[in-house]
């Protein structure tokens, strides 16, 4: 058994949080175009991240194609095979990644070779059981990882700041009709979506780090980050 030491902690805000609910609406076809007013309006929470993907993958090269294909296949159905009993749905997920076979050239531009690599996606919220099942493959090694928010998390964060930066939207566009005279507003146009802060690429370094890793070193310890998620309501009324 192979156990890799890194610690890696996340002390930026940031998340993966990509939203597919963003929302288009025009509602005021054919209204009068006077007394038209742009508004944006936003909600946002702070978070823990509750997701971590792991990457582990393994170089091969060779003067056949089908040699160094083989070779990676058997590598990556070693790691499925070590971890694939750990596999729970949420808690740790398993999926295969990116597949790559080139050719190789020397100096005279003449092919001498093929390279390829294969990877493993482990990810999930049992941060513990992800780690501990990382250090286990021998067959592929520690390539990166990054933290974000799980799938439940997303959308119920999703649902929660939609409710609240419409409600301000609203309560903005009154506001602004009743400073200039109006009793209220029409609705013209709204567009709704959730945003992030950005990423986190999966860190080469650690590829070093676990390359260099002796046997008798602990697991892979990851502490998560924190994160502020923010969905923003923007449109124009009509007031009237």
């Amino acid at each position: 058994m192979k156990n890799i030491a890194i610690n890696a902690i996340l002390t930026s805000a940031v998340v993966l949080f990509y939203s597919n609910s963003v929302l288009a609406l025009e509602v005021g076809a054919g209204v009068d175009a006077g007394n038209r007013v742009s508004l944006q309006a936003s909600a946002s929470i702070e978070v823990t991240q509750d997701w971590i993907s792991m990457a582990l993958s393994t170089v091969r090269e060779g003067a056949d194609a089908a040699a160094v294909q083989s070779q990676l296949k058997a590598a990556l159905d070693a790691a499925i095979a070590v971890a694939r009993p750990g596999v729970e749905k949420d808690k740790m997920e398993l999926r295969s990644g990116n597949f790559n076979l080139s050719p190789r050239y020397g100096r005279d531009n003449k092919l001498n070779g093929w390279q390829g690599s294969v990877e493993l996606m482990l990810e999930g919220r049992d941060f513990e059981r992800i780690t501990a099942t990382a250090g286990k493959v021998q067959t592929l090694t520690l390539q990166g990882l990054q933290f974000g928010l799980s799938p439940a998390l997303r959308a119920s964060l999703e649902s929660d700041l939609q409710t609240r930066a419409i409600a301000r939207f609203k309560g903005k566009a009154q506001d602004v009709a009743s400073a200039f005279g109006f009793g209220g507003y029409q609705l013209v146009q709204v567009n709704v979506g959730a945003t992030d802060n950005g990423g986190v690429n999966p860190r080469p370094m650690l590829a070093m780090a676990a390359r260099a890793a002796s046997a008798d070193m602990a697991p892979v310890s990851a502490e998560p980050g924190r994160a502020n998620v923010q969905l923003t309501v923007s449109g124009t009324v009509r007031l009237k």
